[in-house]
């Protein structure tokens, strides 16, 4: 298999390929959705805030102690310090993510009641949240349409030719010209499901990649279908 040429790929062409390449990987992956659990949207607001500089997994184990203690935004902006420090303490950079939770919530009080409003320009006025968090928090705790441009996104939307942008926003736009809006929120999912688990940043299985055949990158990893297969993680480093 040869890597594919968008060198003179029509803009028509682009939204048919794009739009192929999430149907397979939305096959590939039936189950994708959000690796951060959380149970409402003041949940999601505060583990996504912590799961900046570390992983899904560490903030999934920090998560039931720190609700237990915090369970909304009057509690977790009325928290001791000292003791919030203790509980995010696993995550790694533990006095600026506590400094982050306490403003959020006190953020959350003061404007609106304590409560996660559903709106991406409130949201991002919130001490910490920007568009990446807020389109996470309307995607999977509101079901409002997002896309949610992590390191894994872009990676893969420059890897698959969708654009060159390499601003967060531009790129956001760029994508979403390509997507009905109804399903940006699933295909952040996919994109990222998939730069979890194959298309890695430093060695991404292209042999054993779904979407190879429509893929410009092919070739960036290795394509032997016998050592692509050990590169692939069957969960993603979360």
């Amino acid at each position: 298999m040869r890597a594919i040429t968008t060198e003179a790929e029509t803009p028509t062409g682009l939204v048919r390929r794009a739009r192929k390449i999430d149907r397979v990987l939305a096959q590939t992956y039936p189950d994708a959705k959000c690796e951060l659990d959380f149970d409402n949207p003041f949940e999601l607001l505060v583990v996504t805030v912590l799961s900046a500089q570390t992983t899904d997994k560490r903030v999934n184990l920090v998560r039931p102690t720190l609700f237990a203690a915090y369970p909304d935004a009057r509690a977790m902006a009325a928290a001791d310090r000292a003791h919030l420090e203790q509980i995010v303490g696993p995550l790694g950079f533990f006095r600026a993510k506590t400094e982050s939770l306490l403003k959020l919530s006190a953020a959350l009080v003061e404007r609106y009641d304590g409560e996660v409003p559903p709106r991406l320009d409130d949201l991002v006025t919130l001490p910490g949240v920007g568009r990446k968090t807020a389109n996470v928090v309307l995607g999977n705790a509101f079901g409002i349409p997002g896309i949610t441009v992590d390191t894994h996104f872009g990676r893969l939307i420059r890897r698959l030719g969708w654009t060159e942008e390499t601003d967060p926003v531009k790129a956001e736009h760029a994508i979403g010209a390509l997507f009905p809006k109804r399903d940006w929120t699933m295909l952040s999912h996919h994109l990222i499901w998939h730069g979890r688990r194959v298309c890695h940043a430093r060695k991404p299985a292209c042999g054993a990649c779904p979407i190879a055949r429509w893929c410009p990158s092919y070739g960036t990893g290795p394509t032997d279908p016998i050592e692509a297969a050990k590169l692939v993680r069957t969960e993603g480093p979360n």
